[in-house]
């Protein structure tokens, strides 16, 4: 299969480039790696190394066509004509240039260790990718890094990748030149500016130097396609021009190779490159590997007076988004995050970069547990009916985190086994994902029902960084849920009629489950609860049956007189309740006749913790409209960013 051509928006990319045979990129790969003279000591740790019949992942397909597109490049003559490749003399030179213009190369080690005990932030400017396509393709390089850096971004990393990623050097340059006047513009803040890395498939020293005439401060090697040799040397040219090399590792045998060659600032990718499988442990793994070893490299360490600075600085890479997953690593010692969809698909990237919580003091005011009021914002956006995966996609491309499949009898979106099987393959696949999510729930707070379920929020919150599949039921009997659970591989469980809370118990279905309470409308649609009770008096009932059992709690609409739960009314009910609710300590998911049209509302006045909806953007029953779809959750996200701003 030959690779794709792709256009590059905002990028200096050929209209055209040419595509390569699998027999050319096979012993492009094979050349590098040295030929008949390759030896398990130097390659030992490359995908299959060795067998002849390797199939060649995407990582490799991209580095042999990048190897080969460079050689087409440099093939063309360096410096003869006006259209010829510069040479490496002629980069160095320009690199030399740039720096007594526009400032030195900043060193990539001290800049992260200067941070401790904040996490120093990478924030990526990423436009597509080989497993999500199109994420932001129509921003621009240098206004998102001023975003990234004025929020509080240490280092921009900018992919130059055309075909894939559709980056460019010009990107790169953009960055520098647009961060550095912003860094002079606030020199009164005396604030540095940020670090950019060159992220790209980096093979040969003349792209080393093509990053340095651009302005890069630091470049990526990737150790699961690299030669132990040419690691080595790769390394000590970079440094010989002053750049301070990321080098980015997955498996433990590549963590080797890395050390051995003199890596200093360690990244450790928790996607495998060759699988696109996320695996967010993987950063651990390596840091406990170190600390085996009884490396130094602990973030925390860099606090020392009287001592010595870490010898290596560890930084994780892939999957992250959340303030979670930064204290996640932050315990490990890890001192750098690269953070890069989540901010390019961000309503706002500089909200997005101050909910990471960078410094440890700042997360711990955030996850303090005080009784008080729920005023976390909307966290959960769940698209219900799907029927099939290409709108789950749509969905989860929008920022959706949860996706439901009805099974209930009488739903008109009712799906099959092989339905929900096909969202829930297309969820993992767009998730980087083989198997269910876990949620990991603390149990430690059942006698204090608002305390555990208030964790257990947090809990699905945590989760739900990657899309996560929930089957609807309502009134069904266990076993049938569980042979669903089972069958179809969902992550979570909805309960929609008079089951019962207690009903909500993991342990009956083996996932966790959400719990639906219903607002009764009366047949004329007004609120039944209103002619007798405030809002307040509602809240305070529905919280008094509240118990520890599921992992969050849902308010919909439901119908005087139908005696099989709510759901599917399209009629909304009194906010306030939630709201009454939330005030009252408890995080709760609204639904019930939300749309693009009142999202914008309910988000910016109730800040629930989550919203629910199905009918509101179909097209038709169980076919959702995309317009709508976007329209719903992008209106859903602005919402949520300027609720934050008051709190």
């Amino acid at each position: 299969m030959a690779p794709q051509n792709t256009s590059s928006s905002g990028s200096s990319a050929p209209a055209s480039r040419p595509s390569y045979t699998d027999e050319q990129l096979h012993n492009a790969l094979l050349n590098f790696y040295g030929g008949s003279s390759a030896t398990a000591e130097t390659c030992g740790h490359i995908f299959g190394f060795g067998n002849p019949n390797h199939e060649m992942s995407m990582l490799q397909r991209i580095t042999a066509t990048t190897m080969l597109d460079y050689e087409s490049k440099l093939n063309g003559g360096q410096d003869n004509t006006d259209d010829a490749a510069p040479s490496i003399a002629t980069l160095l030179e320009q690199a030399s240039s740039f720096h007594k213009a526009h400032g030195p190369i900043l060193p990539l080690q001290s800049i992260i260790q200067s941070k401790s005990p904040c996490m120093t932030l990478a924030a990526e400017f990423k436009r597509a990718s080989p497993s999500k396509g199109d994420i932001a393709s129509h921003l621009h390089a240098g206004e998102q890094a001023c975003v990234y850096f004025g929020a509080g971004a240490s280092v921009i990393s900018v992919l130059t990748e055309e075909r894939w990623f559709k980056g460019s050097l010009g990107d790169l340059r953009e960055v520098r030149l647009a961060t550095t006047e912003l860094a002079n513009n606030n020199n009164n803040n005396q604030q540095q500016r940020p670090a950019i890395l060159r992220k790209d498939f980096i093979t040969t020293k003349y792209q080393i130097a093509e990053a340095a005439a651009s302005g890069a401060d630091t470049v990526l090697l990737i150790v699961a396609t690299t030669p132990f040799n040419v690691l080595q040397e790769l390394i000590n040219f970079a440094r010989s021009i002053g750049i301070e090399p990321l080098v980015e590792v997955h498996a433990l045998v590549e963590l080797d190779v890395a050390i051995s060659a003199g890596a200093k600032v360690i990244g450790v990718n928790n996607r495998n490159l060759h699988t696109f499988q996320m695996d967010l442990v993987q950063t651990e793994k390596v840091a406990e590997e170190l600390t085996k070893r009884g490396l130094t490299f602990h973030h925390d360490d860099c606090l020392k007076e009287d001592g010595d600075k870490p010898q290596l600085s560890v930084c994780a890479l892939s999957g992250m988004s959340s303030a979670h997953d930064v204290d996640r690593y932050r315990n490990v010692g890890v001192g750098m995050c690269l953070i890069g969809e989540s901010l390019m698909r961000a309503t706002d990237a500089g909200v997005a970069i101050k909910g990471l919580c960078l410094d440890p003091k700042d997360y711990a005011a955030s996850q303090s547990i005080s009784g008080g009021a729920y005023t976390g914002g909307t966290k959960m956006i769940k698209i219900c009916g799907l029927t099939n995966p290409q709108d789950a996609l749509v969905a989860c491309r929008a920022g959706a985190n949860l996706l439901g499949v009805i099974f209930a009898e009488k739903s008109k979106r009712k799906v099959s086994v092989e339905q929900a099987r096909d969202i829930v393959d297309a969820v993992r696949k767009f998730g980087e994902r083989s198997d269910r999510m876990e949620v990991k729930i603390n149990d430690g707070n059942k006698d204090n029902p608002l305390s555990a379920l208030v964790a257990k929020s947090r809990a699905l919150e945590l989760a739900a960084r990657r899309p996560l599949v929930v089957g609807v039921f309502q009134n069904q009997s266990f076993d049938f849920i569980k042979e669903m659970v089972d069958k179809c591989g969902l992550d979570l469980v909805q309960l929609h009629g008079s089951e019962g809370m207690e009903a909500a118990n993991s342990s009956n279905f083996g996932v966790p489950a959400l719990r639906v309470v219903d607002i009764e409308l009366g047949s004329d649609g007004t609120e039944e609860e209103k002619k007798d009770r405030s809002s307040m008096d509602t809240a305070a009932a529905i919280l008094s049956k509240v118990t520890s059992d599921p992992i969050a709690i849902l308010l919909d609409t439901s119908i005087k007189g139908d005696k099989h739960g709510g759901g599917g009314t399209g009629k909304t009910f009194d906010w306030t309740i939630a709201e009454s609710i939330q005030n009252m300590g408890l995080p709760v998911i609204i639904a019930g006749g939300l749309t693009p049209d009142n999202i914008g509302e309910a988000v910016g006045n109730v800040r629930p913790f989550g919203i629910d909806v199905a009918g509101g953007v179909e097209a038709g029953p169980g076919v959702k409209d995309v317009d709508k779809l976007q329209k719903f959750i992008g209106g859903a996200k602005k919402a949520a960013v300027e609720a934050s701003k008051g709190f």
